[in-house]
């Protein structure tokens, strides 16, 4: 079965476009409307993030900390609920999905996660509940039927060596659900990715019909390298060290693609200016197909050589900066897919190159 990320024919004629959490730049992310919107938009895909209640069910949130886009500091029921955790290095307070049965998350609403920058976004807050993966599932083919195309889903699993020593193992909860709601043999549509290599390993012995894709923060290294480094094992392997040739090489026929920052494709050089690297060109050469995160137009997610304004102004950090000339650089690239919270400026994005 050919995947949604498959290279071995013609090349691309544009970039995969993926609904960052739905349609976030326009509603708070993750919600119902956020994905119907996306779709409607005509994305090729969506996103979903995937945490882990205490119940195990998989939610879809940005991450298992919540404080920032539900209003669970609103319910004086959940006040003993806060507390203090690290995960993945990261020391965090707040209220946590592992700490909730489903039947508790399911009164939360959703609030916008950047209100500074996208104000216009808290309009729609308290109004849409959490979903659950198979939830998401079930609007994406609503939404596929609708309008009568194959929308895919990029799959993130979040956190995988977190909630795995917590007893939440991802290869155990995921197919299930999968399965229920008929994904389970959709792999031309289904694409599973993780900034961990181990969960991504696991999912495919288990034979998960799915492209799989590392993803590749600009630094550190992945949580589970650095576990196994911890426990005395090997060192563990840096993002950088996975971007260069020795890295791909080593990618190469164990996932389907990489992912990674767009200041990793385009960044910045000694003059100011825009500068495109390499990694794309080395990646397909070894078979990879490259995603990147994420494509935004406001000043603050924009290179400096694309920001419009003066940087001192307050204003400046939530308006638009050169967005056309900023996508059209990454989309320049040849890069496979671009992740953007705004739908239409991807459709139009996809097509600069």
């Amino acid at each position: 079965m050919v995947g949604m990320l498959d290279t071995s024919g013609a090349a691309r004629s544009r970039p995969l476009v993926i609904g960052h959490r739905g349609a976030s730049g326009v509603r708070p992310e993750h919600t119902e409307s956020a994905y119907r919107l996306a779709c409607r938009q005509g994305v090729d895909a969506v996103e979903p993030d995937v945490v882990v209640t205490r119940d195990g069910v998989l939610v879809v949130r940005h991450e298992n900390e919540i404080s920032g886009t539900t209003d669970v500091a609103d319910h004086p029921e959940f006040a003993g609920r806060r507390t203090t955790k690290t995960v993945d290095g990261v020391e965090l307070t707040g209220w946590f999905t592992e700490d909730f049965d489903w039947d508790e998350l399911a009164i939360l609403r959703s609030r916008e996660r950047l209100p500074e920058v996208r104000p216009d976004n808290r309009e729609f807050d308290g109004r849409e509940p959490i979903l659950r993966l198979s939830d998401v599932l079930a609007i994406i083919d609503e939404e596929s039927a609708a309008t009568d195309r194959g929308i895919g889903v990029v799959l993130e699993v979040k956190h995988a060596q977190y909630f795995s020593e917590l007893g939440h193992r991802f290869e155990q909860l995921l197919p299930p659900v999968l399965a229920e709601a008929g994904w389970a043999d959709r792999r031309e549509r289904l694409v599973i990715e993780c900034f961990e290599l181990g969960i991504l390993d696991r999912l495919r012995a288990d034979g998960l019909a799915a492209d799989f894709v590392f993803l590749l923060e600009h630094d550190g290294s992945g949580a589970d390298e650095v576990a196994r480094e911890a426990a005395g094992g090997s060192a563990a392997a840096s993002y950088a060290w996975y971007r260069s040739d020795a890295g791909l090489d080593a990618l190469a026929g164990r996932v389907e693609g990489i992912s990674v920052d767009t200041c990793d494709l385009v960044g910045v050089g000694s003059d100011g200016a825009a500068v495109a690297s390499d990694l794309v060109e080395r990646a397909h050469a070894r078979g990879l197909a490259v995603l990147t995160w994420t494509l935004r137009p406001e000043n603050r997610f924009l290179a400096a050589p694309f920001r419009i304004g003066d940087p001192r102004d307050p204003a400046t950090v939530s308006a638009w900066g050169d967005w056309r000339a900023a996508f059209g650089a990454i989309v320049g690239t040849g890069v496979d897919g671009i992740f953007v919270d705004h739908p239409e400026l991807g459709a139009a994005a996809a097509h600069l190159s």
